[in-house]
């Protein structure tokens, strides 16, 4: 009887291996060594399905197999945000929990309200930007419009009953809409909703002719006809909506965007920061996970905690002005 070489023996063996090990049906030759203090939870301070509980339960499943400890998402709402960061960087006590929050929280609240419980710059600190996103204009079926072009007669037309839409009173699409209105010499009323849901259900149902939202809210009920996207806030067309055009192309001065960033309460462990940090790194440059993020109309970003806050810095700058002149008032 013919016998197999021994050397066959060794390539198929380590073939089989190799097959094995890229299926995930045998373990790694080293396991990251689980995060000091355990599970980790990321606190997001706006209800579930929004832009920014999509952003964090991305990276939560990311993140879990580099640290080596289950990730968990927990939606804290209350206070249009800040009732999560307040109690976040006061109850941890050193444990593994972080912030995932937008302007809303970080840059605005603390521009209106005179004391919101928490110091954005100091009982926080910035680990990594996690997205960029841009913001839509929409109009719901029943609106008569069918280009931006259109828009302002049929505003013009329609005052008693034009009013904008925006998620939430005092969040970027709020001031991004009182923009808008300025720049077409418009008196435009702001109608602040608890989340993008009650809000897109009004839009649809005609109870609020016009919107400003993010784009990730508002594209899939744009392609099922459900509303329409007339323009974007990016600088650029979105890839997924190459036919809706910028605020820019539409002869307006006007563009915005806006992110998340994930923050550690200023009380945690500078070693567990640090680690979270790397691991924050590691898995933004997935090229899987950043097609998730695209998928979901949200620009994947991973930064340093000094490029972060430089980020913050030169976006406070531009903002800063734009809130102050708005005369916003919760």
């Amino acid at each position: 009887m013919h016998k197999p070489r021994p050397d066959w023996d060794r390539r198929q063996t380590l073939q089989a291996l190799s097959l094995l090990g890229a299926a995930g049906l045998i373990g790694t030759a080293r396991a990251e060594a689980p995060l000091e203090g355990g599970t980790l939870k990321i606190v997001v301070p706006y209800p579930a399905g929004g832009t920014s509980d999509r952003a964090a339960r991305l990276l939560g499943d990311a993140l879990a197999p580099r640290l080596g400890v289950p990730v968990i998402v927990e939606n804290h709402v209350g206070a249009g945000g800040r009732l999560a960061a307040q109690q976040l960087w006061r109850d941890s006590s050193g444990q593994n929990q972080l912030l995932l929050a937008n302007p809303a929280t970080m840059l605005v609240a603390p521009l209106v309200f005179k004391d919101v419980g928490y110091d954005p710059d100091k009982d926080y600190r910035p680990v990594s930007q996690i997205t960029r996103y841009s913001f839509g204009l929409a109009v719901g079926a029943g609106v008569p419009v069918r280009e931006f072009a259109h828009l302002r007669a049929w505003m013009t037309a329609n005052q008693d009953k034009v009013a904008a839409g925006v998620p939430a009173t005092g969040s970027l699409p709020h001031f991004f809409a009182l923009m808008l209105g300025e720049q077409l010499g418009l008196s435009l009323p702001i109608v602040g909703y608890r989340g993008s849901a009650p809000l897109l259900n009004d839009l649809m149902g005609g109870h609020v002719p016009v919107a400003v939202d993010t784009l990730d809210a508002l594209e899939p009920l744009h392609k099922t006809g459900k509303l329409r996207i007339l323009a974007v806030s990016s600088d650029e067309r979105a890839a997924s909506l190459p036919t809706v055009p910028t605020f820019r192309d539409v002869g307006l001065k006007l563009s915005a965007l806006g992110w998340n960033v994930l923050y550690a309460p200023a009380n945690l462990p500078a070693a567990r920061a640090q680690r979270i940090a790397a691991a924050v790194t590691a898995a933004m440059a997935q090229k899987d996970l950043q097609a998730r993020f695209a998928a979901a109309d949200m620009e994947p970003v991973s930064s340093t905690a000094e490029q972060t806050r430089r980020m913050l810095t030169a976006y406070a700058a531009q903002w800063t002005p734009v809130v102050r002149k708005s005369g916003f008032q919760p």
